[in-house]
């Protein structure tokens, strides 16, 4: 409750849509809904956000500063391809384990009905980080002599949408299927389907 205070009511708002997101599974969020969980006024939601999606967009803003930042650090930390590619997916999955509302702005779920720039900001998020699978791929084909077994692109995609898929389960699971549930089992095989060594 003491960390609670200490946030600015902007955040507190943010982290209570989150909150519903989570716990209403399926429920579409309503203004008034979220002005009770937060224990305020709807006239004090729009002095903060001048509508929903704003609320919806914020949330996206926290997502996309928390992956990028974090990816950033990936790249300057480890040299190796392979496990770049791996701790860019782990990371993507872990975050959705730890942020469960919040994983169903990522599916789309919690943006049915919502205004489509809050779906095409999604979709240039997921395009953002199989952009960032295929530079690592790129570079580790001069730098290491990595080869794919499928098109860059082909590659980029098949590991994106193995980390989407685990995501998606999650979600339709309400929350029960962890996506990082036999990931380290599965990420050794990926590996051998997408890559080879140079010959």
């Amino acid at each position: 409750m003491e960390s609670t205070q200490k946030l600015s009511r902007k955040e507190q708002i943010l982290q209570a849509l989150a909150h519903m997101l989570e716990h209403n599974p399926g429920s579409r969020i309503t203004t008034s809904r979220l002005a009770k969980e937060v224990g305020v006024s709807e006239a004090a939601l729009y002095r903060h956000f001048p509508s929903k999606a704003k609320m919806f967009e914020g949330l996206i803003i926290f997502i996309e500063d928390t992956i990028f930042s974090r990816v950033k650090l990936i790249l300057a930390e480890e040299k190796s391809a392979i496990r770049r590619c791996e701790q860019v997916l782990t990371l993507l999955l872990t975050f959705t384990e730890k942020n469960p509302g919040i994983t169903r702005i990522l599916t789309g779920d919690a943006l049915m009905g919502e205004t489509e720039r809050l779906r095409s900001r999604v979709i240039q998020l997921f395009d953002r980080l199989e952009t960032q699978i295929k530079q690592i791929i790129r570079e580790a084909e001069i730098r290491e002599g990595l080869r794919t077994n499928l098109t860059l692109n082909g590659a980029a995609n098949l590991l994106m949408a193995a980390a989407e898929g685990r995501i998606s389960q999650f979600v339709r699971s309400e929350f029960k299927r962890s996506p990082t549930e036999l990931w380290s089992d599965q990420w050794p095989l990926l590996v051998v389907a997408v890559f080879r060594k140079k010959t």
